[in-house]
């Protein structure tokens, strides 16, 4: 489906050059003299190049058709993730590389929403926020106040996150996986 530049978001899939790209910035340019204009930062999928190009108002963009399916996460198998499609039980497998930034986050059984582009896995989308364990911190130092310091944590799946410091090792905590950031203790 082709679309005005104007009318592409951050994040968006478009098809360019005949490659796959996502939209990381977008900036709308009114000069003093000619027409305005969309400058826009892109990251093609397969390999991460980066590159900034002006469209006009004109200018169609072919915006890629992507196919959300839900999914759960089942296990690691050497460098693959093994997925389970929810609605038809099908299993594929991911490269541990391609999810570097979000495989600390996944635990077995872990529901995400992973998007294909012309059947290819192309990106896994988490939950907002994941339950994770403590397996190592710092106990807390005599004197210290709970409030306005925190202390670097393991988690369970081999991700540092900055803690308050009263969580202890065997802690469970809920982790924004935007963030990378503490939200609250789980009970």
């Amino acid at each position: 489906m082709k679309v005005s530049a104007f009318d592409i978001k951050i994040g968006n899939l478009i098809e360019y050059q005949g490659k796959l790209w996502r939209i990381l910035k977008k900036n709308h340019v009114k000069p003093g003299k000619g027409g305005a204009f969309v400058q826009l930062e892109m990251k093609e999928i397969s390999n991460g190049t980066k590159r900034n190009d002006r469209f006009r108002s004109e200018d169609k963009i072919e915006k890629a058709h992507v196919e959300p399916r839900k999914m759960q996460y089942l296990y690691a198998d050497g460098d693959q993730l093994v997925f389970m499609d929810s609605a038809t039980y099908e299993q594929i497998s991911i490269a541990a590389d391609d999810l570097a930034a979000v495989a600390g986050f996944l635990l077995p059984n872990t529901d995400v929403q992973i998007n294909f582009h012309n059947s290819d896995p192309i990106g896994v989308e988490l939950p907002d926020n994941v339950v994770l364990e403590v397996v190592d911190t710092e106990g807390v130092i005599k004197g210290q106040t709970a409030s306005g310091s925190n202390k670097p944590a393991e988690m369970e799946t081999g991700i540092r996150v900055s803690v308050p410091t009263f969580i202890n090792i065997g802690d469970r905590i809920r982790v924004n996986t935007e963030t990378g950031e503490y939200v609250e203790r789980a009970d």
